[in-house]
C-alpha cells in the first residue's frame, strides 16, 4: 500500500473516531461488554440435518449444520475480520478466542440509525453484538444482530492478506497482528500454553513441588554457556543472569525438598538460529534416590504422556517426518553411537594425542586444549546427532565434558550422563547427579583451568553449592528439558521464534 494512501486511511478513521466522540459514542469509554458466548459455544455440539429451503422462488434441498442454540439469544464480541454489505442487509465476521462467527445484519431489525452506524464500521473494529442464532440459507450459523455495540475502534488497518506474507521479520516484531491475521498462529500458543499446564500436571502427579530460584546470580553455573553481565546499583555489585537452574535446585534436594522442578526462563549470550534464542524457557527437575536410568523412564513417559494428551496421539509428524512416542526410546552409548555412524571406535584410542590424530583424519576441528572425551563429543555432534530421528536416549558422555555429573564407577572415564535426541535435536540432558565435594571441587578446578585459556563457557567455583555438597546431597537424578524446542516439535513449528511469543528481535534503526 502506498505511503500515501495509508495516510489517507488513517486519517479516515481518525475522522470517524472524532465523529463517534461529537455525538457522545466514544467507544474508548466503555469499561465492559457482557459476553454470553464465544464462537465455539455456538457452534460446538451441532447437528447437520437435511432441509428444504426456498432459494428464488424454488425449493432446495441442502445439508445444514443446525446450533443447539438455534433459536436462542446470545451476546457475542470480537474483532470484525471481514464485512460486506448488500443495500439493506450486510454481513460481517468476527474473530474471538475461539474462531469465527458470521453476523447478518438487516436494517429493518437494526432501525436504520443503527444500521447506518454499522456500515461506518472498519474491520479490524472491535465489536459486541446481541442477537439470535440461526443457520442461514448456505447452511452457516450465524447471529441475526438485533444490537451492536462499538467496543474499540481499529485506527489502523489490518494487513489484506497476513497469513501470505514473506517478511516474517515484521510478523515477529508485530506477534499482535500476526494472532489476529493468523489463525494457525494463535493455535500454536495455545498449544504451548496446554504442553505447559499438561507438564505440570503430570509433575504435580508424581508428587513434584514446582519452586522458583533466582534469575540474577553472583555465580552462573551449571551448564556450558556465556552469560549476560548486569550492575545493582542498590547493592553496588555485578550480577549475571541464570543460564541454568540447577545449582539452586540441588541446593533444595540437600535441604530435604526431595523432588522439585522449575519452569523458567534462562538467558545465554550466544547465537540466534532457528534452535537458539538468547532467552528461553528451561525446565529441570530434580529427584532424590533415583539415578539418570530413572530420569530415562520419567523422560519418556511424560513425553508419551504429553503427546497424547495435546493432540490426542504419541505419533508426531514434524516437517513431514513421523516421529513414534509410543515405542521404546532407542538407549545407545556415545561411544557405540559414534563407532555406528564414524567407524572409529574409541575404545581402541587410549591417549589425547591418538584422539588428535584420528581427528586430523575425519577433518574433525579440535582445539590445543581438548582431551580424548573432548574430542568423542566432536565426532558425535559431526557423525551422529543428524541420525537421530526417532526418540533416542544417548548415554555415557566423557567426564571431560560433565563437570557436575557422577563418574560410572566401573569406568571413571565416563560419567552416568545421557541427552535425548528427537530430529537430530538435543531435546534434554540429565545425570545422575555428582554429590562428592570432594570431586565436585577438583571438576571445578578443572572447569577455572579452561576459563583461563580462554574458554568463556566453562563454569567457575561456586562455594556456596560446595557448602552445601559438603552438608551432604542424597544419590540423586536431575534432568533439563528445552520447553521451546520441545514446543516446536509438538506443533511442527520450524524455528525457535515461531514458539516465542515474543523473540529477541534486533532494534530498528528510527534514525
Amino acid at each position: 500500500m502506498e505511503e500515501k494512501e495509508l495516510s489517507q486511511l488513517l486519517q479516515v478513521r481518525r475522522d470517524k473516531l472524532s465523529e463517534l466522540q461529537a455525538e457522545g459514542r466514544d467507544p474508548f469509554q466503555i469499561t465492559k461488554y457482557d459476553r454470553t458466548h464465544t464462537s465455539k459455544q455456538i457452534t460446538e455440539g451441532y447437528t447437520t440435518e437435511e432441509r428444504t429451503i426456498t432459494v428464488r422462488e424454488e425449493e432446495q434441498q441442502i445439508t445444514a449444520k443446525i446450533s443447539p442454540l438455534d433459536g436462542e439469544t446470545v451476546s457475542v464480541a470480537g474483532r470484525i475480520m471481514s464485512k460486506r454489505g448488500m443495500g439493506k442487509v450486510g454481513f460481517l465476521h468476527i474473530a474471538d478466542i475461539d474462531g469465527q462467527i458470521q453476523l447478518f445484519v438487516k436494517k429493518d431489525i437494526l432501525g436504520e440509525d443503527e444500521y447506518n452506524r454499522f456500515k461506518k464500521l472498519d474491520t479490524g473494529d472491535i465489536i459486541g453484538a446481541v442477537g439470535v442464532v440461526f443457520t442461514t440459507q448456505t447452511g452457516e450459523i450465524s447471529v441475526r444482530a438485533e444490537k451492536i455495540t462499538l467496543l474499540s475502534k481499529s485506527l489502523q488497518p489490518l494487513p489484506e492478506k497476513f497469513h501470505g506474507m514473506t517478511n516474517t521479520d515484521l510478523r515477529y516484531r508485530q506477534r499482535y497482528t500476526d494472532l489476529i491475521m493468523n489463525r494457525d498462529v494463535k493455535d500454536t500458543f495455545i498449544k504451548r500454553s496446554k504442553i505447559i499446564s499438561t507438564i505440570r500436571k503430570y509433575l504435580d502427579g508424581q508428587g513434584f513441588l514446582e519452586v522458583e530460584t533466582p534469575m540474577l546470580v553472583s555465580n552462573a553455573g551449571g551448564a556450558a554457556a556465556r552469560p549476560f553481565l548486569t550492575h545493582s546499583n542498590a547493592l553496588g555489585e555485578e550480577f549475571k543472569l541464570r543460564i541454568s537452574l540447577e545449582l539452586y535446585l540441588k541446593r533444595l534436594i540437600v535441604g530435604g525438598l526431595e523432588r522439585v522442578y522449575e519452569i523458567g526462563r534462562v538467558f545465554r549470550n550466544e547465537g540466534v538460529d532457528t534452535r537458539h534464542n538468547p532467552e528461553f524457557t528451561l525446565m529441570e527437575l530434580y529427584q532424590a534416590y533415583t539415578d539418570y536410568h530413572g530420569m530415562m523412564d520419567l523422560t519418556e513417559n511424560l513425553y508419551r504422556h504429553v503427546a497424547q494428551e495435546v493432540l490426542g496421539t504419541t505419533k508426531i509428524v514434524y516437517n513431514g517426518i513421523e516421529m513414534d512416542l509410543g515405542k521404546p526410546f532407542e538407549r545407545i552409548t556415545m561411544l557405540d553411537a559414534v563407532k555406528k555412524y564414524s567407524g572409529v571406535d574409541f575404545n581402541e584410542i587410549h591417549t589425547q594425542e591418538e584422539a588428535q590424530a584420528v581427528a586430523k583424519e575425519h577433518h574433525v576441528e579440535f582445539e590445543k586444549h581438548h582431551k580424548k572425551g573432548d574430542i568423542l563429543n566432536l565426532f558425535f555432534e559431526e557423525f551422529v546427532e543428524d541420525h537421530l530421528i526417532q526418540p533416542t536416549f544417548v548415554m555415557d558422555h566423557p567426564v571431560e565434558i560433565s563437570p557436575l555429573t557422577k563418574k560410572k564407577p566401573e569406568n571413571p572415564d565416563y560419567v552416568e550422563r545421557f541427552e535425548f535426541f528427537m530430529n537430530g535435536w538435543e531435546m534434554a540432558n540429565a545425570y545422575s547427579e555428582l554429590n562428592d565435594p570432594i570431586d565436585q571441587r577438583e571438576r571445578f578446578k578443572a572447569q577455572e583451568e579452561l576459563l583461563s585459556l580462554g574458554d568463556e563457557e566453562a563454569n567457575t567455583t561456586d562455594e556456596d553449592f560446595m557448602n552445601a555438597l559438603e552438608i551432604g546431597m542424597a544419590p540423586t537424578g536431575g534432568i533439563g528439558f528445552g520447553i521451546d524446542r520441545m514446543c516446536m516439535l509438538l506443533t511442527d513449528s520450524l524455528a525457535i521464534r515461531d514458539v516465542l511469543l515474543f523473540p529477541t528481535m534486533k532494534p530498528l534503526d528510527n534514525k
